[in-house]
C-alpha cells in the first residue's frame, strides 16, 4: 500500500500529470458550471441572431441557426467528457476480466483470445458506425460502439501482464496455500496490472472523445438537436469560410482535451512504470 501511495505522489509530481491534469480540472469544472457561465440555451433558435461574429453578448459568436456557439462549447463539454469516462471505464472493466481468465485459466485462453482477435480485425470506427447504424443514435448506443472496440486491446494487455506475473514466487505461494484462485486473482495479480491500466484508460478516453466527435461529425452519432463538439463542427463545415468560428473554437477545446488527457498519460506511464512505455504504446496503437 505504501508503495503505491508514494508512486502517485511521484505521478503527480510529474509535469505532464500537472499540466494534463490541470487543463482537465478546468474542463471538468466548465462542463459543471456550464449554466453559470452562459447565459444562452446552447439549443435556442434565433436566426435573426445568425452568424454573429463573436463579440458582445456572444463571445463566441452563433451559428447558422443563431445558437450561441459558447454554450454549445460549454453544454458539449458535458458530453464528451461523460463520453470519454464512460467508455474508458467499461472497455477497462471488460478487458481487465477477459485478460485476467485468459491470462490465469489455460484452458480459456485459446477461446477467449480468438475471440479479441476476431474484434480486432474489425475496424474500430466501421464497428462504432454499424452499431450506431443498427441501434439508432442514443448516448448508451454511441458509448457502446466506442468501447468494444477497445476491448480486446486492454484483454491483450492484462493477459501479457498476468502471464509475467503468475510464475512470480507470491503467486505460487498462495496458490500452494490454498488459496482460492479469485482470491489469487483479486488481491496478488489484479493490483499489479493497475499501473499499466490507468495509463491505457487515458489513451481510451481520448480516442472516445475524438471518435465521438468523428461520428458526430459525419451524422452518425448522436442527435444533431444535441449540443456536442462533432455537432458543432459539422454545421459549421458549409459556412467555414464565412464564419470561420463555428468549427474553430469547438476544434480548438476538443483538440486541448485530448493533447491534455494524452501529456497526463505520457506523465502516469513514464512515472508509475517506465517499463510500460514499450508494452502500453504498442498495444494502444
Amino acid at each position: 500500500m505504501g508503495g503505491r501511495q508514494s508512486s502517485l505522489r511521484l505521478a503527480l509530481r510529474n509535469p505532464g500529470v500537472a499540466a494534463g491534469g490541470g487543463i482537465l480540472v478546468l474542463l471538468v469544472a466548465m462542463a459543471l458550471a456550464a449554466p453559470l457561465l452562459t447565459a444562452f440555451d446552447p439549443t435556442e433558435l434565433t436566426p435573426r441572431l445568425r452568424l454573429r461574429a463573436p463579440g458582445g453578448d456572444h463571445v463566441l459568436g452563433t451559428d447558422m441557426a443563431g445558437r450561441d456557439v459558447w454554450s454549445r462549447v460549454a453544454y458539449g463539454a458535458r458530453i464528451s467528457l461523460f463520453i470519454g469516462f464512460a467508455a474508458a471505464v467499461l472497455a477497462l472493466s471488460a478487458g481487465t476480466l477477459v485478460g485476467l481468465v485468459a491470462g490465469y485459466v489455460r484452458a480459456l485462453d485459446g477461446f477467449l483470445m480468438r475471440i479479441m482477435d476476431g474484434l480486432m480485425a474489425i475496424p474500430g470506427i466501421l464497428l462504432a458506425i454499424a452499431l450506431v447504424s443498427l441501434s439508432g443514435a442514443s448516448l448508451g448506443t454511441v458509448i457502446l460502439a466506442i468501447f468494444v472496440p477497445e476491448i480486446p486491446r486492454v484483454a491483450r494487455l492484462v493477459r501479457s501482464i498476468v502471464l509475467s506475473i503468475r510464475e512470480e514466487p507470491f503467486v505460487e505461494a498462495a496458490i500452494g496455500l490454498g488459496t482460492p484462485t479469485r482470491l489469487v486473482l483479486w488481491r496478488h495479480i489484479l493490483p499489479n496490472t493497475l499501473p499499466a491500466l490507468i495509463v491505457q484508460g487515458t489513451y481510451i478516453a481520448a480516442s472516445a472523445i475524438l471518435i465521438e466527435a468523428l461520428l458526430s461529425f459525419i451524422g452518425a452519432g448522436l442527435s444533431p438537436t444535441l449540443p456536442t463538439w462533432g455537432n458543432t463542427i459539422a454545421e459549421g463545415r458549409d459556412v467555414f469560410q464565412r464564419a470561420p468560428w463555428i468549427i474553430l473554437a469547438p476544434g480548438a477545446f476538443l483538440a486541448v482535451t485530448v493533447l491534455a488527457i494524452n501529456v497526463m498519460g505520457d506523465g502516469l506511464r513514464d512515472t508509475l512504470d517506465p517499463r510500460l512505455a514499450k508494452r502500453v504504446g504498442g498495444v494502444g496503437q
